[in-house]
């Protein structure tokens, strides 16, 4: 991929989310704060930008949303895989696939308590 092309996409994909947060957000903050890990203070100013704000931080060449996801333990419970890594490196199921995907999220709503 040519370097343009991928700046390009990475400014697309930060005016979608950033989009998306405004949206999120004016709709039900509270909800918003949770769905997008961020704290109330952050929320606020997001919400408050205008549409020429949310251009010129959108057309910055730095990703702006950030995965939430950043340890073996939500990775395995999302893919429904197991976190180790087996010698053959075959990836086994664990458990229920609605049981695995709960507990992620609640594993990552606890991350979003500690950022508020």
């Amino acid at each position: 991929m040519l370097q343009e092309q991928l700046l390009a996409e990475i400014r697309e994909a930060n005016l979608t989310y950033l989009m998306l947060a405004q949206t999120l957000i004016r709709q039900d903050k509270a909800e918003a704060v949770f769905r997008l890990g961020m704290n109330e203070e952050s929320a606020d100013i997001l919400a408050a930008l205008s549409a020429a704000q949310v251009m010129k931080l959108a057309s910055r060449s730095t990703l702006l949303c950030r995965l939430r996801v950043d340890d073996n333990l939500v990775w395995g419970l999302l893919t429904n895989h197991a976190t180790s890594h087996a010698p053959d490196h075959a990836a086994k199921k664990v458990g229920n696939e609605a049981t695995n995907a709960l507990h992620a999220g609640i594993l990552m709503a606890s991350r979003v308590s500690e950022v508020l």
